[in-house]
């Protein structure tokens, strides 16, 4: 097939059509894999799991690295928000559309309640760990990650139920009122 990255696009490609057209609830992984054109043990050493095919988060290390890089007399949760707008502003605006059906599929299938949050840990910890780098209490710097993560993911949960609205401004506004704007 191709590279590593061209059989993880293709899974994911598979994946999001077959959902769509299908369920989410009504797809099995192995009609994924057939669809992909490879095995489903294959399928298992691209994702961890079946969500994972839709809440894969290729962003974790650039938002880090952003919020890493915030100002040291910055207080933790400015340092979070800010780092997310920042490392925003690099993101492909074809991503939006595309993020877009991925979580609306999320928000639609009863069996992925509460996907978002746990998929949300690695994230967590990577905000966590930039936090602690820049001399954030490790507690504290859990808190700050745990508290912005849980309101992005309302805010772009929401968002995925609706037409209305494009990302940036569904994020800003969003991190406007995480970061006391």
């Amino acid at each position: 097939m191709g590279t590593r990255a061209d059989t993880r696009e293709a899974l994911q490609r598979a994946a999001l059509e077959l959902f769509l057209a299908n369920g989410y609830d009504a797809t099995p992984t192995a009609a994924v894999a057939r669809a992909a054109g490879v095995s489903e043990m294959t399928l298992f050493r691209h994702f961890a799991s079946k969500e994972a095919l839709l809440l894969d988060d290729p962003y974790d290390p650039q938002i880090a690295e952003a919020v890493a890089g915030r100002p040291a007399e910055e207080r933790p949760m400015r340092a979070v928000v800010e780092g997310i707008r920042a490392a925003w502003r690099d993101v492909d605006p074809d991503d939006a559309a595309h993020l877009r059906t991925r979580l609306r599929i999320v928000a639609e299938a009863a069996t992925l309640r509460g996907a978002l949050e746990r998929n949300s840990e690695a994230t967590v910890a990577a905000l966590t760990d930039a936090l602690i780098t820049r001399g954030v209490a490790a507690s504290a710097a859990r808190v700050a990650a745990t508290a912005v993560i849980a309101g992005l993911s309302t805010a772009l949960l929401d968002w995925a139920r609706s037409d209305r609205d494009d990302l940036g401004a569904v994020l800003g506004r969003a991190l406007d009122t995480l970061g006391g704007g």
